[in-house]
């Protein structure tokens, strides 16, 4: 109720500041790119257009070096170092996108190869259209990076910059002719090539900066304007067209040069102008934006204050009502459910009402008091179902003992039926059939163990007197189907406990069964063990498929940590044998990879369920 307005006049607020704090944001990111990125790459592209033109004049010069090339390579090499310095710097790292950075990073790989493209001018391995078009690689690389900025800008203000670009890419395309043309002008002619190139490079040109003036508002494009028009530039464009008709020099060579360099120079120093006149607009939108945050920010901070203020009074009455609701709800949660909960699983009798009392309330508040009740509710039908939950397990394990202690009973007089069947005949087929029938009866008295393990009582079996534990594994192997598969190696001298050995019967059997089924049925399965530094160790192996790193991982925790038996969870219910009667007596399963690729059941006995030699010589002589 009081979080309501006071959220709604927040977002509001933030909705307001952060709209012109986005504009804020974005015209500083837009300037950093500009004065970071896009200023030191068009003076990198000046530079590289220089170069490029007296390296076009060295190629047509029979002299070894022609005037100024040391310099500009040197200017150059300047140039791509504040490129690199400016483009790494943490002011502009922390305002690019992968696109820009991808774009930067063409750049600076296109520098990279002006070493190759200089040695190659030295030595002339290449001719006048080969040089300019390697340098011209890498002034396309950078208008390509100023592209990705004035995209990436998205202040209006910035948006006439894509003008500026295509005037400036339009000054790089006549640099390229001037190369050309000035190179062809001491060789003579131009070259089949050049003429090719001429005819792209002259429509083209004029077509850019005829784009990028008409994207220009009025003031940034007047000077613009009033050059395309001018005699100089006419002719500038008479002499382009004379040279792509005729395919050859101009008549007046000189011409060409002094109209070209008039152009590129007041094209250069138009561009700089513009484009300090648009940061001046920048810096003017900047300083309204800065007043907007002011305006706005301050006078919703101070709605905001004001209804906190209000507010605050109330909501110490609330907060206290709904600490105290809050410390009652958590020690339900963590303290009184969880311990009812542990009662019920260890079968002990629970009391709904007097072990979940109704949750006691202090505050007025009725919509609090109201969530107290429901909670006192929630948690008396909570403890109900969990009392109706374990009732019921309860009756389930009962059902299981019951009907497995009934069977079990006809079982255990089935085998007592055919053991004196067997010694009454001495016919080697009707022996052989009875021991079948034994084998299966002693398999159907395991699973009847198994149900009242499930149930939570014990199997029933006992021995008095300690019992080796060869004796043990074979018995074990008794009750498994495909017994004659499994090979049992000696074993040392060591003896269970009397208590332990249907158990630990049980659960080799399990073991055994397990590595039988989910193993060739042309394959043995072994049965080692050994004597270890606190007990002695059985290994079951077999030479299956194994089992999956994870899946394997999984059962070696069930088997560690038994769960709660889930009738749902009726696939593996020989592995929760297995656990259930392991954890009875504190022995260790773990299941392991086998070096035949298989699965090795390693069943770790520990000495308080083993009997030493002399105590079971004594127990024997004294009976």
């Amino acid at each position: 109720m009081l979080s309501l307005p006071i959220v709604a006049l927040v977002a509001l607020w933030a909705f307001v500041t952060g709209y012109v704090v986005g504009d804020f944001f974005e015209l500083r990111q837009a300037s950093t790119l500009y004065e970071q990125v896009a200023a030191p790459a068009t003076a990198l592209a000046i530079e590289v257009r220089h170069e490029r033109r007296v390296s076009a004049i060295q190629l047509s010069s029979a002299a070894e070096q022609t005037d100024g090339l040391p310099e500009a390579r040197g200017q150059t090499d300047k140039a791509v170092a504040d490129f690199i310095r400016h483009t790494t710097s943490l002011e502009t790292t922390s305002v690019l996108d992968p696109a820009l950075g991808a774009a930067i990073s063409e750049v600076s790989l296109q520098a990279e190869k002006l070493r190759t493209i200089r040695g190659d001018v030295d030595g002339r391995t290449v001719n006048r259209l080969q040089a300019v078009q390697a340098f011209s690689n890498i002034t396309d690389a950078v208008y390509r990076l100023q592209d990705q900025v004035v995209t990436v800008s998205e202040i209006g203000l910035y948006q006439q910059a894509v003008g500026l670009q295509r005037i400036s890419h339009a000054q790089d395309l006549l640099s390229r002719e001037d190369a050309l043309i000035s190179g062809a002008t001491l060789a003579g002619a131009l070259t089949h090539a050049e003429y090719e190139a001429m005819e792209v490079l002259a429509p083209n040109r004029r077509l850019l900066l005829s784009e990028g003036v008409a994207a220009l508002d009025d003031e940034l494009s007047g000077p613009f304007r009033t050059l395309v028009v001018s005699p100089g530039y006419r002719g500038l464009v008479a002499l382009e067209v004379e040279i792509v008709d005729e395919s050859k020099l101009p008549y007046d060579r000189k011409a060409w040069q002094s109209l070209a360099d008039a152009f590129s120079s007041t094209t250069d120093r138009f561009l700089t102008s513009r484009g300090a006149l648009l940061n001046e607009r920048t810096d003017a939108a900047a300083g309204g934006i800065i007043a907007q945050i002011i305006i706005a920010g301050g006078l919703g901070l101070a709605a905001i204050l004001g209804a906190v203020i209000l507010s605050a009074k109330l909501g110490r009455k609330l907060a206290a009502e709904l600490g105290h609701l809050r410390m009652t709800a958590l020690e339900l949660a963590e303290v009184r459910l969880p311990q009812v909960v542990e009662r019920l699983r260890r079968g002990e009798t629970v009391d709904v009402k007097a072990d979940a009392p109704p949750i006691p309330t202090t505050g007025t508040t009725l919509e609090i008091t109201d969530v107290a009740r429901a909670f006192s509710t929630v948690q008396s039908t909570a403890v109900e179902a969990a009392v109706g939950e374990a009732r019921l397990r309860h009756g389930f394990n009962r059902v299981f003992r019951n009907l497995a202690r009934r069977n079990q009973s006809l079982v255990h007089r089935q085998l007592t039926q055919l053991d004196s069947m067997q010694r009454k005949t001495s016919e080697p087929e009707v022996l052989e059939d009875l021991y079948r029938l034994d084998h299966l009866t002693t398999r159907m008295r395991r699973q009847s163990e198994g149900l009242i393990i499930l149930s939570g009582a014990t199997a029933g079996r006992t021995w008095r007197n300690p019992v080796p534990l060869l004796d043990v594994v074979r018995a074990a192997v008794a009750e498994v189907e495909d017994y004659k598969r499994i090979n049992v190696l000696p074993m040392p001298d060591a003896k269970l406990t009397g208590t332990a050995t249907a158990d630990v019967t049980h659960l080799l059997a399990e073991l055994l069964e397990n590595a039988t089924v989910f193993s060739p049925p042309t394959t043995p399965v072994s049965v080692r063990g050994g004597i270890a530094g606190r007990g002695f160790v059985v290994e079951v192996e077999d030479r299956g498929l194994g089992l999956q790193v994870r899946e394997c991982e999984a059962i070696n925790e069930r088997l560690a940590s038994p769960p709660a038996f889930d009738v749902a969870d009726s696939e593996q219910l020989g592995l929760f044998v297995v656990s259930q009667l392991a954890a009875r007596h504190g022995i260790k399963v773990t299941l392991n990879r086998s070096p035949f690729g298989g699965t090795t059941a390693v069943v770790f006995i520990p000495q308080t369920v083993l009997t030493a030699a002399e105590e079971v010589s004594a127990a024997t002589a004294y009976e």
